[in-house]
């Protein structure tokens, strides 16, 4: 069964194979004459990536592209980007690719026409009203992985240089007009990327729904989030041709990052950190990091996952939950432990500081402090 609908939830969404043709439309939707299109230096010389191009130029849009853009953006690609953004001329933004490529495309819709610093919209406190809202650039989002969710959310993950940290960058405008998936575009997407990304969008619906946070809204989306990653990542990662698998696991992307406004957890706390030093992939990170953390947060989310197993049809109530995890990271090529995943020389302490800076802390199940969040450290490493 192939896909094909059009949603507003929470923003307006072209969903189905082949709606890429739309894209001109939709740019023209938002008001856009001079499109950026912003994505990752990977993506950058792939057919997909050209194929949108022309749809763009064969629309009178122009075919400008910034792809300056590392797998865990920074200030420096933020400031790149501003430079190509104002001195081209451009109306606003097409957000293509993975996580990367969307964050970086958001933050420069949103800091194309501000006269404050970057780091005067981290998400802290109402920071975000400091923005000029008028002079936000209007954002189409094209995703091509199915893992952040990136293309429904209203923040950006962005490295600080200085510090080595992630940063969430976030105002209410960040969201996208339009989004267009279109699962065609994740089939040429290697193994070990459907597998990260997959199992990103599974962290994040099961962060969402053991945060202690109340939204019930969020918890049900959550939950079924994680249903459709279980039926449809193996079938995905075994057949990257199998669109209705591709389909199902974009609208479980898109689930995570919605669910998510209930809060994440440590999962994500570690492997911001980890991910701002190392330069892991993020999705792959919180693969690893996520059998530790289910079990350091048992003694308060035993009956949550527990209530989780029994929809997902995992028998073992909590134990069993853990074995899939176990079993399903294994059978997607995940590595087991930081070290497999090429962290070396770290240096614990400050991956500990920083983990418990992170705002994700603040919707873990169970209170984290430098001395378990240490020891999970150790455990992952």
């Amino acid at each position: 069964m192939i896909l094909n609908a059009n949603w507003s939830y929470p923003t307006q969404i072209r969903f189905g194979v082949g709606r890429i043709n739309e894209i001109a439309d939709a740019c023209k939707s938002c008001g856009m004459t001079r499109p950026l299109l912003i994505t990752d230096k990977g993506l950058a010389d792939m057919d997909i990536t050209h194929q949108t191009l022309d749809l763009l130029k064969a629309g009178g849009l122009g075919d400008a592209i910034f792809s300056a853009v590392d797998p865990n953006p920074s200030d420096i690609n933020v400031r790149d980007g501003l430079a190509v953004y104002r001195d081209g001329g451009f109306d606003g933004v097409v957000a293509f690719g993975g996580g990367s490529g969307l964050d970086l495309a958001k933050v420069i819709a949103l800091m194309a026409g501000q006269t404050r610093p970057l780091w005067d919209f981290e998400d802290v406190d109402d920071w975000w009203t400091r923005a000029d809202a008028a002079a936000i650039q209007p954002i189409v989002a094209v995703p091509t992985t199915a893992g952040t969710g990136s293309e429904v959310g209203r923040a950006s993950l962005i490295t600080n240089t200085d510090s080595q940290e992630k940063k969430i960058i976030f105002h209410p405008k960040m969201l996208a007009s339009v989004v267009i998936c279109d699962p065609q575009l994740t089939v040429g997407m290697p193994d070990f990327m459907t597998a990260g990304t997959g199992v990103d969008a599974f962290a994040h619906c099961v962060e969402a729904f053991c945060s202690p946070h109340y939204h019930p809204m969020s918890q049900g989306i959550a939950l079924e989030g994680m249903r459709l990653v279980k039926t449809y990542l193996p079938r995905a990662y075994a057949d990257g041709t199998d669109l209705e698998a591709r389909a199902h696991m974009m609208s479980a992307a898109m689930m995570g990052a919605t669910g998510f406004q209930k809060g994440l957890g440590a999962i994500h706390a570690l492997s911001h950190p980890i991910g701002a030093v190392h330069h892991t992939h993020h999705g792959t990170t919180n693969a690893v990091c996520m059998p530790a953390v289910l079990r350091f947060n048992k003694p308060a989310i035993e009956s949550v996952i527990a209530s989780a197993a029994n929809y997902l049809d995992i028998a073992g109530g909590f134990e069993g939950f853990c074995d899939y995890v176990d079993k399903l990271n294994t059978s997607l090529g995940i590595p087991k432990t930081l070290t497999e995943l090429g962290v070396v020389n770290a240096d614990l302490d400050a991956l500990t500081q920083s983990a418990l800076r992170d705002p994700s802390v603040n919707g873990n199940p169970v209170a984290m402090n430098y001395h378990n969040t240490l020891q999970l450290f150790r455990e992952i490493l």
